[in-house]
């Protein structure tokens, strides 16, 4: 049975990890598994800026890709960066077998804010939503309430749900029914 794999690159809360696994069950409908722990990214620190390559966090994360996964999401701690953007919240692949998301960014902390667990969580399962989407091949929803909306600034990510929209559900489902169809055929050859 294919599932969806949470990667930890280092070790990131228990509470946040298990709010993982359930948004991500309620929302894709697989199975929700965890791969063993991915070393700290060190490999992708850019000295320059004091941030982590989400590129070579996704290299990295499709070189493992588990044969039963529909699909792997990395989750790390550190603050990432794509060439062309000073940060990001989260990296996929569209159409693809990864996605990266950070948590760096979605602390209050971050803002010189009192620290609060529960926004956090729901800032976390919004990207996470928002990044798998992209690798079921769900594209920017002009919803801004919708999790597929684009975040640019936290006040964008708390402004959405972690819901999809109608539209984006129905883009969903033809999605992964379209995958179980290809799987079903390859299993007949």
């Amino acid at each position: 049975m294919k599932a969806i794999y949470l990667a930890q690159f280092g070790t990131i809360d228990e509470e946040l990890m298990s709010a993982l696994e359930v948004c991500a069950w309620q929302i894709f409908g697989y199975d929700v598994k965890r791969m063993p722990n991915l070393p700290d990214p060190s490999y992708a620190l850019d000295t320059k800026t004091n941030q982590y390559s989400s590129v070579l966090l996704l290299k990295n994360l499709i070189s493992q890709v588990p044969k039963d996964a529909v699909r792997v999401l990395g989750v790390t701690n550190h603050d990432l960066f794509i060439p062309m953007l000073s940060f990001v919240f989260g990296h996929a692949q569209l159409n693809g077998p990864a996605a990266v998301i950070s948590l760096a960014r979605l602390h209050q902390s971050f803002y010189q804010l009192q620290e609060n667990k529960q926004l956090l969580i729901h800032r976390m399962m919004k990207e996470a939503v928002h990044e798998l989407g992209h690798t079921f091949g769900l594209i920017h929803c002009s919803d801004s309430r919708c999790a597929m909306s684009l975040s640019n600034a936290i006040q964008q990510v708390d402004k959405k749900t972690e819901e999809l929209c109608a539209n984006c559900s129905i883009l969903l489902e033809d999605s992964t029914k379209q995958k179980s169809r290809e799987n079903g055929m390859e299993m007949q050859r």
